[in-house]
């Protein structure tokens, strides 16, 4: 199949851009590049040393014979270029990651804010509105996340895949109806994931477009079999408090001999799915697109952990001690996360788990590169209201372990 992959260089679009390229798709990343100007804004590096693009499909191409093509194009700004691009390369289907990614980044400032929604949402209806305007019937496939759903809403009742069904009571009897399963939004980045869903649903049903939405839990792990191949190839590995995510900043910690921050009381669930799982369910959402007239929505999930539980797993495998700080999100202390994901179970994704084995690759990584780390980036701090308390640094400087 010919497929774009918008935001091709961020920590899943990269990864996802090299499976399918390997399993004999023609792939060609779109991408504005803003994930490495954020990197410049912060002043904080992925661990993981990152190569210039092009340095990276030449490596690419040198592996494994095949060529990646790569437009730098701005989604949310430039709309003539995205319908051009679209006439020229006609593509079969389309992975959208062209999104701010982070909760907190979304939360560190009114200039952060702006920036999430105007990219986020601004991003998303450009490309829905140019499959339109170019008649090209692509399957879209987005990522999207759990957190539309929020987190305690729905109590101790499974999560279902988008869709809820409800009865409408009415003078003549309850009607039964599928809708959306409610949003409950934690943050400004999932407020846009959840106005994405809206949008899918009105071209889905106006249109006819073919989109399927990834609600995704939050991803661990670095590598796939295709980022292993040359060390020009490597993934993103974020560990700073705006990017980094949970398990991936406990292994950089205690790479270091950080404590691992915890913060609040650690009684969030989370979901969670491996890297090379994430890529494989995309896989699978391209060759499996909706025929009925309405979005089809997966919940990408394998696991869920508490995050106090997640911290006691890597401090008994490294002997790391936890450290519990203030909590920078307005959020539960603690709620229940139970999450259907039968569908790609159906379609045969074999899920990855926090095994000791991979675990320990992942620490492999944090260990080999650990020199790189600035540990003032390592405390969250962008906080969800004005005022709330954040922690101060706990190590001055980086140890050698």
């Amino acid at each position: 199949m010919r497929i774009l992959v918008l935001g091709g260089d961020g920590f899943c679009g990269w990864p996802t851009a090299l499976h399918l390229s390997d399993r004999g798709h023609d792939v060609t990343i779109v991408d504005n590049l803003s994930r490495r100007a954020i990197d410049l804004e912060l002043e904080v590096e992925s661990l993981t040393p990152i190569r210039p693009m092009g340095e990276r499909l030449r490596a690419w191409k040198s592996v494994s014979g095949r060529d990646i093509g790569f437009i730098r194009l701005d989604l949310a700004t430039e709309y003539e270029r995205l319908t051009a691009v679209l006439s020229e390369l006609r593509p079969e289907a389309v992975v959208h990651f062209a999104e701010q990614r982070a909760a907190p980044y979304s939360m560190r400032s009114p200039q952060a804010k702006c920036y999430t929604v105007d990219n986020n949402v601004r991003a998303t209806h450009n490309l829905l509105s140019a499959l339109v305007t170019t008649g090209i019937d692509a399957a879209v496939v987005h990522l999207g996340t759990m957190g539309v759903y929020g987190y305690g809403w729905s109590g101790s009742a499974p999560i279902p895949e988008g869709y809820l069904t409800v009865k409408v009571p009415t003078p003549d009897g309850d009607i039964p109806r599928e809708i959306l399963h409610p949003a409950n939004p934690g943050s400004v980045y999932h407020l846009t994931k959840t106005l994405d869903q809206l949008m899918f649903g009105f071209y889905a049903k106006n249109d006819q477009l073919r989109i399927t939405d990834l609600h995704q839990g939050i991803v661990w792990g670095t590598q796939t079999p295709q980022t292993v191949l040359d060390h020009r190839l490597i993934n993103r590995f974020d560990y700073d408090g705006d990017y980094g995510t949970v398990l991936n900043r406990f292994l950089m910690q205690a790479a270091i001999g950080h404590p691992l921050t915890v913060h609040g009381s650690g009684g969030q669930t989370r979901a969670f799915i491996h890297i090379r799982d994430t890529v494989r369910c995309v896989e699978l959402a391209v060759q499996n697109p909706p025929e009925g007239p309405r979005p089809q929505v997966f919940n990408q999930v394998t696991e869920t952990y508490r995050v106090a539980d997640l911290a006691k797993l890597v401090s008994e495998m490294t002997g790391v001690e936890v450290a519990n700080l203030p909590n920078p999100r307005q959020e539960a202390d603690r709620n229940e996360l139970i999450v259907c994901n039968d569908q790609f179970l159906a379609l045969g994704l074999k899920p990855t788990t926090l095994s000791e084995g991979l675990l320990e690759e992942c620490t492999d990584i944090a260990v080999r590169h650990r020199h790189r780390v600035d540990p003032s980036k390592i405390i969250a701090r962008s906080v969800w209201r004005p005022g709330m308390a954040t922690s101060d640094d706990l190590m001055p400087e980086a140890t050698d372990r």
